[in-house]
């Protein structure tokens, strides 16, 4: 595991924004949608084509184009250019060196994008070759992706901790409360309890419900010299109060049931110089619900072990978690999932949530974690993130 020095003083979130999910794929290419999202992010955060100088992005179907080929035709030339594959944690990846960048003077501007465009064909070519160990030793196998992983997973997590199906399930319903609220997402009809668990079921446990659904999409971040943000027309920014990136190999030998996120959580909250008691709200990467529930738990959101009373709080809507409704509700757009929880952090602490805004949000935890090898997911990220006002 290796873990960054503490500190992103001088630089800002100035915009997150999401070109909106669709179950099928929209007219045009990859291409497009990314082109979507950055000129979204520009129009929300005030900054001009010019004005950039830093370009980030993941996505597993821009290939065989890279960052520089969209820089190219979004008709920037950035000196600053990176591309991601890290899946789920992309998002933060990309975060981190970009504020990172900043703060050293290697850009000022930088904008982050993410997203897919699927066909069924460009689905079944993703989980078939996801990785070499994918393409080797599951794809002979035709597991059709990672639900099969996952519900092993999730078996043991259930033993484990004592949890039924309804526990899962009380999770997807509450993330679907909030879908209910946002107008973007693509899975908004409300569920019940009786409905998740009479759902088809996929490789059981995981039923219809459990499984995150496909879609297509992008999303996009805006990152900018804090001076330069307090110069545009925006009232409303976001700091980077600690950000840590994790690779923990060891798990793979072990049962799954603990990422990354446990080794960093102490050094995230003590460069943070906060607790998880004192989020005002929280995404994490949920993909499968069992790994909302190992996420929250690696970063001491249950520190007596108590999963029941976790899930019993985010039911409520005591702890506000994936607000967006989450990837299980709102949709994965490919390797925009990473980056959706960290947009809807941000519109929260923005202010700009709409229906769904959390009240008074000031500080909220957002985590990644991606790469499932033939077992587990390799990385893990998390960032604490804060409201701040650029504007009187």
């Amino acid at each position: 595991m290796t873990m960054q020095p503490n500190g992103f003083d001088g630089v800002l979130i100035c915009d997150g924004v999401e070109v909106p999910y669709q179950r099928l794929a929209p007219d045009g290419t990859t291409d497009d949608l990314l082109a979507q999202a950055f000129m979204l992010a520009l129009a929300g955060s005030g900054f001009a084509p010019d004005e950039i100088d830093g370009l980030g992005v993941a996505s597993f179907t821009l290939a065989p184009d890279h960052a520089i080929d969209l820089a190219w035709r979004l008709g920037i030339a950035p000196p600053w250019c990176m591309d991601d594959c890290h899946g789920g944690a992309s998002a933060l990846n990309l975060l981190q060196h970009a504020a990172r960048a900043i703060q050293c003077g290697d850009a000022n501007v930088i904008v982050l994008v993410s997203g897919d465009r699927f066909e069924p064909a460009d689905f079944k070519q993703l989980v078939d070759h996801y990785n070499l160990t994918t393409r080797t030793w599951l794809r002979p196998l035709e597991s059709g992706g990672p639900n099969a992983l996952f519900a092993m997973l999730t078996q043991q997590h259930a033993q484990r901790y004592g949890l039924s199906r309804a526990d899962y399930g009380a999770l997807c319903i509450a993330q679907r409360e909030w879908a209910a609220r946002n107008p973007q997402a693509v899975y908004r009809a409300p569920l019940t309890l009786e409905a998740y668990l009479e759902a088809p079921l996929v490789a059981d446990p995981l039923g219809r419900f459990d499984c995150v659904p496909v879609v297509s999409g992008a999303n996009a971040v805006v990152l900018a010299r804090a001076d330069l943000a307090r110069a545009r027309p925006v009232r409303h920014a976001v700091a980077i109060r600690a950000l840590r990136c994790g690779y923990n190999f060891d798990h793979q030998r072990g049962d799954g049931l603990q990422t990354a996120l446990a080794q960093l959580a102490p050094a995230l909250w003590r460069d943070a110089g906060t607790t998880p008691g004192e989020m005002d709200l929280v995404s994490v990467y949920d993909d499968y619900p069992v790994m909302a529930l190992v996420q929250l738990a690696d970063l001491g959101f249950a520190p007596d072990h108590d999963l029941r009373a976790l899930i019993a709080r985010i039911a409520s809507g005591a702890l506000p978690v994936n607000t967006s409704g989450g990837q299980l509700s709102a949709g994965q757009a490919g390797a925009a999932g990473g980056m959706h929880g960290l947009v809807e952090a941000i519109a929260q602490l923005r202010g700009a949530a709409g229906e769904r805004q959390v009240p008074n949000a000031r500080r909220a935890l957002v985590s990644g974690y991606g790469m499932v090898e033939y077992r587990y997911g390799m990385c893990a990220n998390a960032t604490v993130l804060e409201a701040c006002e650029v504007q009187p």
